[in-house]
């Protein structure tokens, strides 16, 4: 009799499990950058530039405790942008035509910008 029962419930469990799947693929979830228009959204006084396809962003606390150096210049801000949210790449809202971008040497996600000898650190701003 316990056997029989034993049986019973690994079949009801079984029959649960694959009643329950549908036969659905899994979801996947993958960490993309937002846009300018979001970024402003959240935060309207933001500095912002995009490069890469990707929107940085200063003035983020501990990322400006970081101790960072210069490494390699990866472009300059060619356009400014103060009016809308329509970003593309080397362009910025704050920043001035001519800002250098530079690679940091410590960290591979942060990028440097030296302005008139202020060192302002960005960040990539993605979703999860």
């Amino acid at each position: 009799m316990v056997q029989r029962l034993s049986y019973v419930l690994i079949a009801l469990t079984l029959f649960v499990i694959t009643g329950c799947s549908n036969g659905r693929e899994t979801t996947k979830v993958s960490i993309d950058s937002i846009n300018a228009g979001e970024v402003l959204r959240l935060d309207p006084a933001a500095d912002i530039f995009q490069y890469d396809g990707v929107i940085y962003k200063t003035n983020i606390d501990w990322v400006e405790e970081l101790s960072l150096t210069n490494d390699v210049q990866i472009g300059e801000i060619k356009t400014k942008n103060d009016t809308n949210t329509d970003f593309k790449d080397e362009m910025a809202n704050k920043l001035p035509v001519g800002a250098k971008i530079f690679s940091a040497k410590e960290r591979g996600d942060i990028l440097i910008v030296e302005l008139e000898g202020e060192i302002l650190k960005y960040l990539p701003i993605v979703e999860g």
